[in-house]
This record gives structure tokens, C-alpha cells and sequence, in this order.
């Protein structure tokens, strides 16, 4: 007999994961080292302590350990929001009218609105345990700067943000969470630093990118004594303090026998993905089991599926490490009109490794459909969810369609990075019929592609 699969499968806070997985112990092919563009050799932990947290570099240069204890202090915050809810959305299958099932994992449940926290917390407790009188750090739509001013509130913590100038603008409610918490937030570029000053004159009236703002909070850190530079996706760290979301799914999924046959999530830096799909891509790794793991990306900014496979700075004042990864080049910078966070040229190195060994594929939609997906989601399972993970929802929604097309009761399982109430003045946008796609033609993508640096291997 059928076991019956409630709306919410919940753990209990005793069933949170007490370790992070560490996908890259897992690899066979491991992700190029991080180059350091002064010397053009791999970077040491002694380049990488001038500018992140000592415990934090030791996780990111991390190729040996498959698990990771998660601090005390850590695991306690965790608790007053996690476990999240794995919920199946009989709504949404009701109104495709499709045989599929479709779980989502909702991380919308903290003030912070989004799954950024499960990193932010870490990361400053580790900023606090060194010592750190604060961080800098960059923010596109606002999610992880949001999310760290919580942190570093909780820890006592200066917080500095760095957020990209079109979102500072837009997300003006936004922008006042962070200061609420005691961050002090700057649009960027800016000309409080050396290197916004610099792309405001080569770029004038620029709306900014995550390049740049990764740039100027790089900068910002190294200069201030007791302060280091945090990101909120991209590097292996993050990932990792984000596998807590993928092995939460994991334990619910086992709670009811269910096997996920499709995981998908929405791909900027690679965050959210990795989080949710890296513990299930071990099990592939260790030859345990199969699935078919799906990223998607805007395309207004796609850099999987348009970008190139190489090593590239990963901000736009070129200061930063050199990572291999798919990148459209640090240059590019994406359209303002593109309504979610996921602005950033390049994807994380772990990702962009395992998408070039094939175990995940990815694909690019425009935001006008992400918006049709996300509206019908908000009708029918009645929350408003944020414009990024309404990338994975769309592909969610075409999958499950699929199904009804051949009669196959696939599982699907899609991140839910959180809320999209911040996110108003895009649904504004898409409400009033004024919201439209902007795609980058080949001319331009080839005119930054062409700007990337030439890296001997």
C-alpha cells in the first residue's frame, strides 16, 4: 500500500544534519586550484588570510574531507528556523493536471527571506572567532546582504554591504532590513573606493553588477585593520555551509521512500544549486544512485550555457583570485532590466567542473516566463516566491508538463530559495505589462569573452 505523502514532510530540530557535505572529496576530477593574479600561481592559505577568515580558507581549499562538523553555536541558530518544510505542491500538479509529483524545499522561513543565512551564520561566527572587529561584502538583489547584517548583528559584528546600484534603487525596503541590523549600506560602484571610482569613469551611469561590487567590498576589507571580505555564493565554503538544505531533502525524501528522478534548481552563483543538488550529485559520484540534475539560468546573464569554460577574475576591478569557471568574462555586465539576483558572470568552480563532466545539465529562460511561473505558483500554493528560484519553478512547471504528456509520475524536486515581497517592483513590472527580455547578442558576449585572461595550465 501507498504510504501517504503529506503536503509538509517535517524533521524534527533533533534530524538537522550536524555536518556539512563537502562534494569535492567526492570528485574525481577536482575543481583547477584559485590562481593568485600577482604571482600566477595557485593560491596558498597565506595568500587567501589577508582577505577571508583563516577556518574559512581551510574549508575552501578542502579536497579531502567528505564531511564537516558544524559548530555548536552554529547548529543552535540553525534551529530557530530549521528544519525547513519539504512540501509537495498538490495544488500546482492539480492545476498542470500532471501525473508528476512536485516537491519543493522552502527556505523563505527567517526574516532574512532566503536561503542565504545557512552561510551568513557561519560565516560570521568563524569572522568572530578569529577575532574580526567586521566584514565586507557585495549584494545583488539584497538576499545575502540581508542575511548577513542578521549574522553579524547576532555576533556583534560590523557589517559593511556593498549592494549592485540598480537593486539599491529598486529594493529600497530591502536596502532598510540590512540597516535595521546595523549594516551600512553603499550602492555600487561607488566613490568611496579607489576601484568604484575607476569603473564610474570607464562606465558612467552604470547600473552596476556583482563584479563590481565584489570589487569594491575586496578592497574596502583589506584596507580596514581587523576586517575581512565574506561572499555569499560562488566559492566551495558557501556551498558547503549550503549542503544543510540538500541533506535535509535527503533525510525527508528517505522519510517516505520517495526517489527523486529530476532536481532542479536556479543558478547565478551557485549557492542555492549547489546546496540542494551537491549531496544528491555525491550519491552519483559514489555510483549509489542516478538523477538527472537541471540549472537554470536567466538569459540575460548565461553563464553555463553561453559562457566558456576557463579561468577568469572573479570581479570586475580584476583584484580578486582567478577561479576556472564558466564565465561570460568579469566585463560583462547584465542587463538592469533582469529582475532577480543572478548577475553574476561566472558560476561557482565546483558546478562549473561538474557541468563540464556531465553531471548536471543547465538551460537559460527569459524572465517574462520565470514571472508567468512564479505568478501561477503564487495561485495556487499561495506563497510569493522569489524572482530567482521562479527560474526553477518555470522549469519545474515545464517538466512536470512533459510528464503529462507522456504519463510518467516523475518526482521533481525544485529549491524554493525563499520570498519574492522584496521583490515588488518586478511584479509591479510584470503586473503593469511592462516588464520585457532582454537576451545579450553573440556580438557582445564575444567582445568580453574576448577579454579574458590568458592562464597557462
Amino acid at each position: 500500500m501507498e504510504k501517504k505523502i503529506p503536503y509538509k514532510i517535517y524533521l524534527n530540530e533533533n534530524e538537522i544534519p550536524a555536518q556539512w557535505y563537502n562534494v569535492r572529496a567526492d570528485m574525481k576530477v577536482k575543481p583547477a586550484p584559485l590562481i593568485n593574479p600577482a604571482t600566477g600561481k595557485p593560491m596558498t592559505l597565506e595568500d587567501m588570510n589577508p582577505v577571508f577568515c583563516e577556518e574559512l580558507n581551510k574549508q575552501e581549499l578542502d579536497n579531502d574531507n567528505r564531511y564537516i562538523d558544524i559548530p555548536a553555536e552554529v547548529l543552535d541558530f540553525y534551529k530557530m528556523y530549521r528544519p525547513s518544510p519539504l512540501t509537495r505542491a498538490y495544488f500546482l500538479e492539480k492545476a498542470l493536471g500532471t501525473p508528476a509529483h512536485i516537491y519543493y524545499k522552502f527556505e523563505g522561513n527567517n526574516t532574512s527571506g532566503s536561503h542565504k543565512l545557512n552561510s551568513a551564520i557561519a560565516q560570521a561566527y568563524y569572522a568572530k572567532k578569529q577575532g574580526l572587529k567586521g566584514v565586507t561584502t557585495e549584494t545583488g538583489a539584497g538576499q545575502w546582504g540581508t542575511a548577513l547584517s542578521m549574522a553579524c548583528a547576532f555576533f556583534g559584528l560590523d557589517c559593511q554591504v556593498y549592494m549592485v546600484k540598480c537593486s539599491y534603487d529598486q529594493k529600497p525596503f530591502r536596502r532598510e532590513v540590512m540597516r535595521t541590523y546595523g549594516a551600512k549600506v553603499t550602492p555600487s560602484p561607488s566613490d568611496t573606493t579607489e576601484i568604484g571610482r575607476k569603473i564610474l569613469a570607464e562606465h558612467p551611469g552604470t547600473t552596476g553588477s556583482l563584479g563590481c561590487a565584489i570589487s569594491e567590498a575586496v578592497e574596502a576589507a583589506t584596507k580596514q585593520e581587523g576586517y575581512r571580505y565574506v561572499l555569499g555564493s560562488v566559492l566551495n565554503q558557501v556551498m558547503l555551509h549550503q549542503t544543510i538544505i540538500g541533506l535535509e531533502t535527503q533525510a525527508a525524501l528517505k522519510k517516505y521512500d520517495i526517489k527523486a528522478d529530476i532536481i532542479i534548481g536556479c543558478a547565478g552563483g551557485g549557492s542555492n544549486l549547489g546546496g540542494l543538488a551537491t549531496p544528491f550529485i555525491g550519491e552519483m559520484l559514489r555510483g549509489e544512485a542516478d538523477y538527472r540534475i537541471i540549472a537554470v539560468e536567466p538569459a540575460s546573464c548565461p553563464s553555463f550555457t553561453r559562457g566558456r569554460f576557463a579561468y577568469d577574475f572573479c570581479d570586475t576591478g580584476r583584484i580578486c583570485p582567478l577561479a576556472k569557471m564558466y564565465t561570460l568574462g568579469s566585463q560583462f555586465i547584465p542587463s538592469a532590466n533582469h529582475a532577480g539576483g543572478l548577475r553574476f558572470h561566472g558560476m561557482s568552480p565546483v558546478l562549473s567542473q561538474l557541468y563540464h563532466d556531465g553531471f548536471l545539465e543547465a538551460c537559460a529562460v527569459e524572465q517574462t516566463s520565470v514571472f508567468d511561473a512564479a505568478v501561477q505558483f503564487a495561485r495556487t500554493e499561495g506563497i510569493l516566491p522569489a524572482p530567482e528560484s521562479s527560474h526553477a519553478i518555470k522549469v519545474a512547471i515545464d517538466e512536470a508538463l512533459k510528464c503529462k504528456e507522456s504519463g510518467e509520475a516523475k518526482n521533481i524536486v525544485l529549491g524554493l530559495t525563499g520570498t519574492g515581497y522584496f521583490d515588488l517592483y518586478a511584479y509591479e513590472k510584470y503586473n503593469n505589462g511592462t516588464m520585457n527580455d532582454y537576451i545579450p547578442t553573440d556580438e557582445e558576449l564575444t567582445e568580453y569573452l574576448a577579454k579574458i585572461p590568458k592562464v597557462e595550465e
